[in-house]
């Protein structure tokens, strides 16, 4: 008797029957802008970045399917040893690492250069993933704060290392990362006020040991006109190419604050800036709904994961999308003080275009596994 082809369909067909194909044609959409919007940003460059941008968002893409190709508790297994390679890569920075406009963030290995603080961000969210993953059953009645020292220390000792380099953006990040799993691990609300009087008394306790322009950046965020040409130019000429797009924008290419170079930064933290001037406030709200679709299809992932580490995993990528468009936008348009946060798939950058593809791969692979065995 011949075998019943349908019955010898292989796993990876089934699994690619539920392929998140939305959360796909989103990406997509958000990195073809990105380039278009680079091509725009670096045209005063010496280089034009939107090509190589382009090469690392391809890259990006391979990565991410291929790790749909892996079930995702193989990450499960994984994640504590990716942990302890991302600490090791963070100290190395310290001891190794490459100086770059006065911060010690980059390793070279062979011709590459990569900064693990961008791994960080994965690290985190897959031990803290993990973590949850093994205990939270235990927990039925709620994490209580002697119960949560372990994963606010997952998430804590690696920012100190980025905070180190220094990078408070990205340290910010892997605490939000963070403290989003665990708002999502049913912790108590007498714990979770008393977590917030801690993160107020400890913003107040760290302040006097950032380095002097971090200060200044946190000063001129109360009042960037103090300072407009020094500490808070960044933030006024932002503002000024934000403002000058009005409704409709100037067109591509026509942006006077970034040709002219008077927007700094203009292809990494601020190329939302040169969008908003290029593009108007209607440019401004087609990316916004974008991203709040890509954040959305997210949760939703992460609400319909077969098992607890796929939630959890997809919560702390949520995460990390969500707080790096929120503080990205908001340092901008000068809500948020100037802490160097990228907009992702907009600004230029190898190892955050790897990280987030590595992150979307990641959200596609629970995707794709909450109907399978």
């Amino acid at each position: 008797m011949a075998p019943d082809v349908s019955l010898a369909a292989t796993p990876h067909r089934r699994v690619f029957a539920h392929f998140p194909w939305h959360l796909a044609l989103i990406v997509l959409s958000i990195s073809a802008i990105g380039i278009w919007n680079l091509s725009s940003a670096s045209r005063s460059a010496h280089a034009p970045v939107w090509i190589s941008q382009t090469w690392w968002m391809g890259a990006g893409a391979v990565l991410a399917l291929a790790i749909t190709l892996v079930d995702h508790r193989a990450f499960h297994r994984m994640a504590w040893v990716f942990y302890a390679v991302v600490l090791v890569l963070l100290v190395l920075v310290m001891v190794k690492g490459r100086y770059v406009m006065g911060a010690r963030r980059w390793l070279t290995i062979g011709p590459v250069n990569f900064q693990p603080s961008e791994l960080a961000k994965l690290s985190v969210a897959l031990a803290l993933a993990s973590f949850f993953a093994s205990d939270t059953e235990k927990r039925k009645d709620g994490y209580g704060l002697l119960r949560l020292i372990a994963p606010m220390l997952i998430a804590l000792v690696p920012a100190v290392l980025i905070l180190k380099q220094p990078d408070l953006g990205t340290a910010l990040i892997v605490l939000s990362v963070g403290f989003t799993q665990i708002l999502f691990a049913k912790v108590r609300w007498k714990t979770l006020a008393l977590l917030a009087g801690v993160a107020v008394v400890g913003s107040v306790l760290v302040y006097p040991h950032l380095k002097p322009y971090q200060k200044k950046r946190v000063e001129t965020f109360i009042n960037p006109e103090a300072d407009a040409l020094g500490a808070g130019y960044h933030a006024t000429q932002s503002m000024i190419a934000v403002g000058s797009g009005q409704g409709l924008g100037k067109g591509w290419g026509q942006g006077t604050q970034t040709y002219l170079s008077f927007l700094p930064e203009q292809h990494t933290d601020f190329i939302f800036s040169v969008w908003a001037e290029e593009h108007g406030f209607v440019g401004c709200l087609l990316l916004i709904a974008l991203y709040f679709a890509l954040v959305t299809s997210a949760m939703d992932v992460a609400g319909n994961a077969r098992d607890r580490f796929g939630h959890f995993l997809a919560v702390g990528l949520t995460g990390m999308l969500f707080w790096h468009v929120a503080i990205n936008i908001g340092m901008v348009i000068g809500l948020l003080p100037v802490v160097g946060v990228t907009l992702p798939l907009m600004s230029y950058g190898g190892s955050s275009v790897i990280v987030i593809y590595s992150g979307i791969g990641l959200l596609a692979n629970v995707g794709m596994r909450r109907f399978v065995n």
